[in-house]
C-alpha cells in the first residue's frame, strides 16, 4: 500500500454488490477485473455443472489462475527463444568480425 487514502469502489459480481478498497488511480483496473470475474462466474453457473456460489467462485479463480500461468509459460518460452536467437546472432557477428580482422592483417 502506498500510504495514500484508499477509496471504496462498488463492484457487482453474480448479482451481489461488494465494496472493495482501491488505491487511487486503480479504479478502472479493479472494475475491469470485477467484470471479468463476473462474466466467468456467470459462464460457469450457466453451464449447470457447478452449483453454489462458493464452488463457482473457486472454479472461476482456478480457471483464471490457470490462464495466467499458461500466459507466463508462453512469455518465458518466447523470451528463451529470443535469447537463443540473440546468442546465435552474437556468435555470427563475432565470427564475421574475426574474419574481417584476419583479412586486414
Amino acid at each position: 500500500m502506498s500510504g495514500g487514502k484508499r477509496d471504496a469502489i462498488s463492484v457487482n459480481i453474480l448479482g451481489k454488490e461488494y465494496r472493495i478498497g482501491c488505491e487511487p488511480g486503480e479504479e478502472e483496473a479493479l472494475l475491469k477485473a470485477a467484470r471479468l470475474l463476473d462474466a466467468r462466474m456467470k459462464e460457469i453457473r450457466g453451464s449447470g455443472k457447478v452449483i453454489g456460489t462458493d464452488r463457482i467462485a473457486v472454479m472461476a479463480a482456478l480457471n483464471l489462475a490457470h490462464e495466467v500461468l499458461s500466459q507466463e509459460h508462453s512469455i518465458d518460452a518466447a523470451a528463451n527463444a529470443a535469447n537463443k536467437r540473440i546468442r546465435s546472432m552474437r556468435e555470427r557477428i563475432e565470427i564475421a568480425l574475426n574474419d574481417s580482422a584476419q583479412l586486414e592483417l
